[in-house]
């Protein structure tokens, strides 16, 4: 969880492999979403570390593109808001037709079906998912067991460590089709390609042909559990998500007086970073977990521990706090700053300075309903890495 650990996968990145492999479930991945999504290093930073190291990469890289999907679903965010919380359109169903809660089978990994059940492991395990496996579990759920985006989306946020609202719940409806114009749909074959045995699914519901599966998606009928109740798969306990932190994580709050008439650069969950540069080097570095957003979207144990380690290098002070009790504590404060991010902007308090994020491509204004869209706007007139306006940023150790 540290940066010298995300530094170190940054210059670990094989481009070319990454390019040839990342669909494959033991592909040449970054590993680098945790750091990302909580501003361990930004994405100026991965890229330029990246390329340092390998002059071939270029514009038009499928590792470029792929960091570009992550701000295109934050330029989504910006123009939508709370809207990415709703079905974009209407997908092959109208919304009443699916579930509202995540069936009890796929939550203990006991629908019989190899490549969800592993899939719900490995999430409670190790709090990560490889791309193609959270795409073939929305897929599952959200076409074969007819369970909403939404509900999907929300369960499988609250046990990521690399959860980022905009980017999960934006590629559940890409899967959907309430994000896109057709539904995501996967066959036993595609998971035999792309998937180690154990993942391996011949005789279940997808062990078919993409017709068939189209027909499904188009059709209220629920796919039965197969494996629910009939020892096909012994299951596993879903972890408990908490709103709070573990009691020891959080050392006692500092009082108002270690904040009176200093400067204070204000580090939250999603910029786990030193303060920039610029910053006065006296500044009271000060952490801070926004208890609104914990309450509306609690984490497991293990992701508050993460993030919290990262935290504790940054800073030994944090409190817990919603925005009044922080801008109560702030309130003699000379000034106050932090990154901006849109997990965290809705519940500071008023007269702190936002500091615009670090992007590695220039905003969208105009909004762009897809990737394809934005990305020909975002790179329009540019040749060459060197051109993107987030580009060189060198790799800071702090």
């Amino acid at each position: 969880m540290s940066r010298r650990q995300a530094l170190d996968r940054i210059a670990a990145v094989q481009p070319a492999a990454y390019a040839h492999s990342r669909n494959a479930l033991d592909g040449a991945v970054s590993g680098l979403s945790p750091w990302i999504t909580h501003g361990v290093v930004s994405l100026p930073e991965v890229a330029a570390g990246v390329a340092a190291r390998h002059p071939g990469l270029h514009l038009q890289h499928r590792f470029v593109m792929e960091l570009g999907w992550r701000e295109f679903f934050r330029h989504v965010w910006a123009h939508r808001g709370s809207g990415i919380l709703q079905s974009l359109h209407e997908g092959p169903l109208p919304d009443e037709a699916y579930a509202a809660e995540v069936p009890t089978d796929v939550r203990e990994a006991r629908t019989g079906v190899p490549v969800v059940d592993q899939a719900v492991h490995q999430l409670y395990a190790h709090g990560l998912l490889h791309n193609h496996a959270r795409l073939w579990l929305a897929s599952y759920l959200v076409h074969l067991r007819k369970v909403h985006w939404r509900a999907g989306a929300d369960w499988l946020l609250g046990h990521l460590l690399d959860g980022d609202l905009a980017s999960n719940h934006l590629s559940w409806q890409w899967v959907a089709g309430t994000g896109s114009h057709q539904p995501y749909l996967f066959n036993a074959e595609n998971v035999a390609r792309f998937a180690p045995p154990a993942w391996h699914s011949p005789g279940s519901v997808i062990d078919t042909d993409y017709g068939t599966l189209d027909a499904m998606a188009r059709n209220a009928a629920r796919a039965p559990a197969a494996g629910a109740g009939t020892g096909v798969s012994s299951g596993v306990r879903e972890p408990p998500r908490h709103a709070m932190p573990p009691a020891d994580l959080l050392p006692p709050a500092p009082a108002p007086a270690r904040v009176a008439g200093r400067d204070v650069w204000l580090v939250h969950p999603w910029a786990l970073r030193a303060p920039p540069a610029d910053v006065p080097a006296d500044a009271v570095c000060l952490g801070w977990w926004p208890a609104e957003h914990h309450a509306a979207w609690p984490w497991t144990e293990g992701r508050w521990r993460w993030a919290a380690a990262r935290m504790a290098e940054v800073t030994p002070l944090a409190l817990h706090a919603d925005r009044a009790t922080l801008a109560a504590l702030l309130a003699g404060a000379r000034s106050v700053q932090a990154w901006s991010d849109p997990h965290a902007d809705p519940h500071a308090p008023a007269g702190l300075h936002l500091r615009p994020p670090e992007r590695l491509f220039d905003p969208v204004d105009r909004p762009c309903a897809s990737f394809s869209a934005w990305w020909k706007r975002s790179t329009q007139g540019l040749k060459q890495l060197a051109d993107l306006p987030g580009w060189p940023r060198p790799l800071r150790q702090a």
